[in-house]
């Protein structure tokens, strides 16, 4: 914005025809410290192991583990990640309150075809020296994931660059998410209006019901990020691509009777494909929430 080596016009006027002051121009950002960056670390570990775990758990955890650190920092810290316990409560994902928030339409829906339902969701992905947020768009039939982006910010633009080209390749009848701020967007809704998909939002309560994302983000790292030290944003994007186009075209499932997600999206293009029904699932109490009515017909 400012042209430090501009001859005609001094650094002191561009700063006063921008509103800002001079001294503002020389400022640097301050990075994360090494602290924060290994308490984030931990926190994504446990969170991914134990997607129940609130604040309050999660402090007495890093505690125990010998950190010294409050529960207001372990808040800030979650927050940040934009990550929250999944037990139900005040504090799940808020909407902005200006933001419309959608009814939950999958209650008792059975899900019949790849296209039916879609569910947006994201994650935090670390790297060695920070970290990054994943957002991913899965189709809940064949658990493909249709569309994905990485950035260093949890701004909406990199959202809606996923939802772009996720309706690039095809328009989901109904679109599921949490209501958090990103997802009551008019941005990110005008979106999905636009391409006439019904938008359903989970409501309070039901707090189990992306646990087929959940899953997926556990796959993710405790096949692919545990596994690794990204040393740059650009190192993660090429592992994380990788991992997934493995995930969509060879990783087997047994929900799905050892197929891959995309030779069920794609049936047309799989001569191995079964004949899946997913009935949509009710949540059920415990970590290990299972979907109802999965019935394979080989």
């Amino acid at each position: 914005m400012v042209e430090q080596h501009n001859a005609k016009i001094s650094a002191k006027t561009q700063a006063q025809l921008l509103g800002l002051s001079r001294s503002s121009l020389y400022y640097r950002p301050v990075g994360p410290s090494d602290r924060e960056i290994a308490c984030k670390h931990r926190i994504d570990e446990l969170y991914t192991k134990y997607p129940f775990y609130g604040s309050r758990k999660m402090t007495e955890v890093l505690r125990r583990e010998g950190r010294i650190i409050s529960r207001p920092t372990v808040q800030k810290y979650m927050r940040e990640m934009g990550i929250a316990g999944i037990a139900p409560g005040p504090n799940l994902s808020k909407p902005h309150p200006e933001h419309t928030v959608y009814p939950y339409l999958l209650r008792g829906l059975r899900i019949e075809r790849p296209n039916h339902v879609w569910s947006i969701d994201i994650t935090y992905i670390r790297l060695t020296g920070g970290w990054m947020y994943l957002v991913a768009i899965l189709d809940l039939f064949s658990r493909y994931v249709v569309a994905w982006e990485l950035d260093q910010t949890l701004e909406i633009p990199f959202v809606l660059r996923a939802v772009d080209h996720a309706l690039a390749k095809n328009q989901p009848e109904i679109w599921n998410s949490d209501q958090g701020s990103h997802f009551t967007s008019p941005k990110y809704t005008q979106r999905l209006k636009d391409a006439g998909t019904r938008i359903s939002m989970d409501g309070r309560g039901r707090a189990m019901d992306n646990v087929l994302i959940e899953r997926l983000w556990r796959s993710v790292k405790y096949e692919e990020v545990y596994l690794n030290d990204y040393q740059s944003p650009r190192e993660a994007r090429i592992a994380i691509n990788r991992y997934l186009t493995f995930y969509n075209h060879e990783r087997l499932h047994q929900s799905l009777a050892y197929c891959t997600p995309g030779e069920v999206y794609y049936p047309n293009e799989s001569s191995s494909r079964r004949n899946i029904e997913f009935i949509a699932f009710e949540p059920l109490p415990g970590l290990e929430t299972e979907s109802r009515g999965l019935n394979v017909v080989t």
